[in-house]
């Protein structure tokens, strides 16, 4: 028996696979087939059902009803969260939220895309008594949060499609759009302006603005986003935080790509 072909080489190989499956699946921006996983892996029909039906299992990726699809399932997203979420990112990360709250005196968060929902990454709540309380992995819906919606305006419209298709408009609020042609009207408004907006549409009584945070291939990889009580003021308001919201973004991207800004 060489080496390549020992217990232990064989074993690492089938750790390996498990994880370049996890990592394709994380990274896609639109649910990936087991046929799609092949061809990029190379990994034998046989081994790649076997290991999708492990993870299947185990939570760590969800099929779509009625598809053959997969998107990262609860397991997965908690794994990234507590990876980014920890150590020198969470501090930094915190330290950017927390100079951006101190300054506007509202909340603000980081969200990232999880499958069809957002999930909160990192939070920093203002001091205000009023104020909706999120935890940090709580995850929302994107038809009716500032930046689920912003997500979704920033996707090509095939990936905005297919996303779309999967998703159930529910009804949150009066305000909330659950017209389909209507959605897609305004995110192609917002996909102009670069923004997410959310009137009311998620919580009565609450608005949010977002703005997006750029990966190093110059791609939206999370939302920053600010919100408040309209007891306290408007949609037209809060928009005045933009400037700073886009500065505070530019310092995140940093982070997220591993390099500080100067």
């Amino acid at each position: 028996m060489t080496h390549t072909d020992s217990p232990g080489t064989e074993g690492e190989a089938r750790y390996l696979r498990v994880l370049q499956v996890l990592e394709l699946v994380a990274a896609a921006t639109q649910p990936v087939t087991a046929a799609q996983l092949g061809m990029r892996l190379k990994i034998p029909k046989a081994s790649l059902a076997r290991i999708i039906d492990s993870l299947v299992e185990n939570n760590y990726v969800m099929k779509i009803a009625g598809e053959h699809s997969l998107v990262p399932g609860p397991r997965l997203a908690n794994l990234a969260l507590g990876t980014i979420g920890n150590g020198a990112f969470k501090r930094s990360c915190r330290a950017v939220l927390r100079s951006l709250v101190q300054s506007l005196g509202e909340t603000c968060n980081l969200t990232a895309l999880d499958g069809d929902r957002v999930i909160h990454i990192e939070r920093v709540e203002t001091h205000e008594p009023l104020r909706l309380n999120i935890e940090p992995g709580s995850r929302h819906p994107l038809h009716c949060t500032a930046g689920g919606k912003l997500f979704l305006a920033q996707m090509n419209l095939l990936e905005r499609k297919e996303l779309l298709d999967r998703l159930v408009l529910t009804r949150m609020t009066p305000q909330t759009l659950t017209d389909r042609r209507a959605l897609e009207k305004e995110l192609d408004r917002l996909r102009e302006k670069m923004i997410g907006e959310d009137k009311e549409e998620f919580v009565r009584g609450m608005v949010g603005v977002a703005v997006p945070v750029m990966n190093r291939e110059k791609k939206m990889a999370a939302a920053l986003v600010c919100h408040t009580a309209t007891a306290r003021m408007g949609l037209v308001e809060l928009m005045e935080f933009l400037p700073k919201m886009r500065l505070a973004a530019v310092q995140l991207s940093g982070l997220l790509v591993g390099r500080e800004e100067h």
